[in-house]
């Protein structure tokens, strides 16, 4: 006899309402957290606005304070500084460098109306002395043609030395522009110029002028470069004593090229070196009149050197004289003919 088995399948439906329960009590919690999420990060917001508003505003006060004050500086008061205090951090750093431009740009500018004066007073002269010369001979009743003619020459001297301070004031402008052109060219070939054109004035003061001159090879104005040896030479002749001598160096050395001028002269103290390459300064207070210079030839000389970024090296000499070495930067090496062919 068999036994029949019955089982019993019980059908319980409340899986799915507590699944959907969970996922609905999920979502409510997202929401609150989402919620919750927006508001911390809108109260953050409002604090890192104002907290960046307050930091920035105290980072940048020294920052507003001196544009401040650079927008109130200008020719009249450049002497002004910054002179910003604290600590030793980037906006120091700043301050410091525009107070050191301000020190160049001020130290520029009272050597402009210097050089400005100067050369006024330079121009004036002549002209007065041409007024006065002129109405002399017009006042004069009795003036004869010979008279007529010794002021004429007079007035041809006066002009010629103007036409020559003239040119010396547009080299030396020129010349503290910047180079306006690059070319190569040779020191050696400059100074056998300059000196050829210095002989008839050496012979005539009686100062023998010695030349070691071997190929010194750079690269700049030629022109501009050929009238600084010129002023080297020219002064070492003019500045010396009966008797003297120049001796004229160029060559290369440590991949520079370089010219050396020593020449004999007056006692000079050490202390008045670097003054004579300022315009208008004469050595023993010669003027222009009774000399044929204007004490503009060393000026000009520094101004090349500075456009061609050429060093300079002057030194007295202990009995009497002057030594100037200008080096140049570069070295401009020609490539021979054979090589193009």
């Amino acid at each position: 006899m068999r036994r029949s088995k019955w089982v019993l399948i019980v059908h319980d439906d409340s899986g799915p309402r507590i699944r959907e329960q969970m996922d609905r009590l999920r979502d409510a919690q997202l929401r609150d957290l989402l919620a919750q999420f927006g508001i911390a990060f809108a109260i953050m917001v409002v604090i890192s606005i104002a907290l960046g508003w307050l930091v920035a505003g105290r980072v940048l006060r020294p920052l507003r304070t001196m544009t401040a004050t650079i927008q109130q500086i200008s020719a009249r008061n450049v002497h002004e500084r910054l002179a910003l205090t604290g600590p030793h951090d980037e906006m120091k750093d700043l301050a410091d460098t525009v107070d050191g431009l301000l020190g160049r740009l001020e130290t520029a500018l009272n050597a402009h109306k210097r050089f400005v004066a100067n050369a006024a007073h330079e121009l004036r002269t002549p002209l007065t002395l041409e007024r006065a010369l002129l109405e002399e001979t017009l006042t004069d009743r009795e003036a004869t043609l010979e008279s007529y003619r010794a002021t004429s020459e007079r007035l041809l001297a006066i002009s010629k030395d103007q036409a020559q301070l003239l040119e010396a004031l547009l080299t030396l402008a020129g010349s503290e522009r910047g180079l306006d052109r690059q070319e190569p060219f040779d020191l050696s070939d400059l100074a056998r110029q300059a000196l050829d054109s210095a002989r008839l004035e050496a012979d005539a003061r009686g100062v023998r002028v010695d030349a070691r001159i071997a190929p010194a090879p750079s690269a700049g104005d030629p022109a501009l470069a050929g009238r600084l040896v010129a002023n080297l030479i020219d002064n070492a002749v003019h500045h010396n004593v009966p008797g003297g001598h120049v001796e004229v160096t160029t060559d290369a050395r440590a991949g520079r090229a370089f010219v050396s001028v020593v020449n004999t002269g007056p006692v000079i103290s050490p202390q008045q070196v670097g003054r004579l390459f300022e315009p208008f300064q004469r050595l023993g207070g010669r003027t222009a009149r009774n000399d044929g210079h204007h004490g503009l030839g060393l000026s000009i000389v520094r101004a090349i050197a500075t456009a061609h970024g050429a060093d300079i090296t002057a030194r007295a000499l202990p009995d009497g004289g002057l030594s100037v070495e200008i080096c140049f930067p570069t070295i401009w090496t020609q490539v021979p003919a054979s090589a193009h062919a």
